[in-house]
């Protein structure tokens, strides 16, 4: 059996002032400090999950301006397809108009080249008529049926002549 004499019991309470020393000297601030170090912790990590969380709204804030600038640029580019179409179609069509002018003026020109043409033969034709027929009538006929004769035969000429040219 255990003998209880002073020895144990100065041993025990040598021990117990020794626990209650321990506890107010290391257990409560080894106690503290690991409190306050799982606090940190805990802490650490709501603001480790805040920051993703800020992070992920940002990236998806990103993802939209993206999107938008890629929507915005493809406007852009099919904004000035169409601009340049436009450009295309109009500057085709003030070729065809300035064709068309080129062709009327070229029609015009020849028109009166044409008369201008007809005109000079009709006089190099009248003439002719005259020397012909002075040479042939010289002296049997007089002014007023020779002009007579001329007329007729330039008459008949512009029948024939503008038949043939049209």
């Amino acid at each position: 059996m255990i003998e209880i004499n002073a020895t144990i019991i100065a041993q025990i309470l040598n021990f117990l002032i020794l626990v209650l020393i321990l506890r107010a000297v290391a257990y409560k601030p080894v106690a503290r400090l690991l409190q306050q170090r799982s606090d940190k912790i805990k802490g650490d990590l709501n603001k480790a999950e805040a920051d993703r969380k800020a992070a992920e709204q940002t990236l998806e804030e990103y993802k939209n301006q993206l999107s938008a600038a890629h929507k915005k640029a493809q406007e852009i580019v099919d904004k000035a397809n169409l601009t340049a179409r436009q450009e295309h179609d109009a500057a085709v069509e003030e070729t065809r108009r300035e064709i068309e002018r080129m062709k009327i003026s070229a029609q015009a020109e020849i028109e009166n080249e044409r008369n201008r043409a007809f005109d000079q033969m009709k006089s190099q034709i009248v003439s002719l008529s005259l020397a012909a027929a002075g040479k042939i009538v010289s002296k049997n006929i007089d002014t007023k049926e020779n002009d007579k004769l001329v007329n007729d035969f330039i008459s008949g000429l512009n029948k024939d002549m503008f038949a043939d040219l049209k």
